[in-house]
């Protein structure tokens, strides 16, 4: 099998085996039975299954985000990581409650800070700041969509997502925009 091909089958073994029994419970040799390949196998993509967790994540994520990344798409790129989180519930419910919070949330601060920092530098185009403050400013609003998905998994999911999104929209509406005007005018 190709790399990537070897790494989706693992991937699919993993999501199938998790709709049986819990993530700590999965071994390496479970899943590499599943798809028919060596542990080897497994040992040369991943260190352990947490990392494969970790690497299945982002690859549904970063699938959901293609192109959205701009201002004007940015609140459909973050309604396709909350669909792309829905659609793998019972991976992403075992994932939650099997492995560290902080996993969980380098997991989405990496996925969100990407959406975040296009739309920086798409408003920043023509001001005048420093990377830094662009960082800062993503890191603002990757923590409060990080803290929002988080408590969102952790009540289940059950809450409607697409008012969630909405309410994060009102919320950043021109807040970006501000933020990068702010810090521009304080060079003045």
């Amino acid at each position: 099998m190709a790399g990537s091909t070897t790494k989706r089958a693992l991937e699919e073994s993993l999501k199938r085996m998790l709709l049986k029994k819990p993530l700590d419970k999965i071994t390496i040799r479970d899943i590499t039975e599943d798809c028919g390949i060596s542990r080897m196998a497994f040992y040369y993509h991943f260190h352990d299954i947490y990392e494969l967790v970790e690497w299945a994540c982002i690859e549904d994520a970063s699938r959901a985000l293609q192109g959205k990344k701009t201002y004007d798409t940015w609140q459909e790129g973050l309604t396709q990581i909350f669909e792309a989180v829905l659609e793998n519930k019972p991976f992403v419910l075992n994932a939650y409650r099997c492995i560290s919070r902080e996993q969980m949330e380098r997991f989405l601060f990496e996925l969100t800070y990407g959406l975040i920092r296009g739309v920086v530098e798409e408003q920043a185009k023509d001001a005048e700041i420093s990377e830094e403050e662009k960082a800062f400013i993503a890191d603002f609003y990757k923590y409060s969509f990080v803290g929002l998905m988080l408590d969102w998994i952790r009540r289940g999911m059950s809450e409607d997502y697409v008012s969630l999104v909405q309410n994060i929209s009102l919320t950043v509406r021109g807040g970006i925009g501000n933020a990068i005007g702010n810090f521009a005018g304080a060079r003045r």
